[in-house]
């Protein structure tokens, strides 16, 4: 009896060696794991939500593998959340490198665009209540006063966009009113602004 009590204790010595063993590096690697997803937290709401939702919540996944001392499964799981934080950072330098191309388009549009724009208001302002030159017909003349409102109210948009931060919208908006405004020139006969 006495040999199977004491092989009992031996087994479980074992055991609890092991588990011992495999504790500290399933906490090292859940602290290494959510150390790095701190530090990009900040970019990636901004840059990307999506992706550090779902780092949040596999971290979280291996928070309460760690609580239920899965230390195995936590070891196991802690590689592909690397991996996903990796990728994560990836995102991040990519969006903000096109954020910061965007930023440098919206300011050579920001200068030319109001300038094309303030020669279309010349151009309709000179037009509006008098006789059509013959290279514009009413019916351009209307669709280029309808097109130009439009443009108006896009470059609005763009800048309160640029103003709100999100500089690639603004330059997205800004080269939908260059192209417009490239159109209603053409309607009302002027030379390419």
């Amino acid at each position: 009896m006495r040999v199977l009590i004491y092989m009992a204790l031996g087994v479980l010595a074992v055991l609890a060696a092991g588990c011992t063993s495999k504790e500290a590096p399933a906490r090292q690697a859940v602290t290494s794991v959510e150390a790095a997803l701190n530090e990009l937290r900040p970019d990636a709401e901004k840059y990307a939500p999506d992706q550090l939702r779902t780092a949040e919540s596999d971290l979280a996944a291996l928070q309460k593998h760690l609580a239920d001392e899965k230390y195995t499964t936590v070891i196991a799981g802690a590689p592909k959340l690397n991996q996903e934080l990796a990728s994560l950072k990836e995102a991040v330098v990519s969006r903000q490198t096109q954020e910061a191309a965007a930023a440098r388009e919206w300011e050579e549009l920001s200068v030319e665009v109001p300038k094309m724009v303030a020669a279309i208001q010349n151009r309709v302002n000179n037009l509006t209540g008098s006789r059509l030159p013959k290279e514009v017909s009413k019916e351009s003349f209307e669709t280029a006063k309808s097109t130009f409102a439009s443009m108006k109210s896009t470059w609005a948009e763009a800048t309160a966009a640029f103003e709100a931060g999100r500089a690639m919208e603004a330059s997205d908006k800004a080269r939908i009113v260059q192209g417009q405004a490239k159109e209603v020139s053409e309607q009302l006969g002027m030379n390419p602004v």
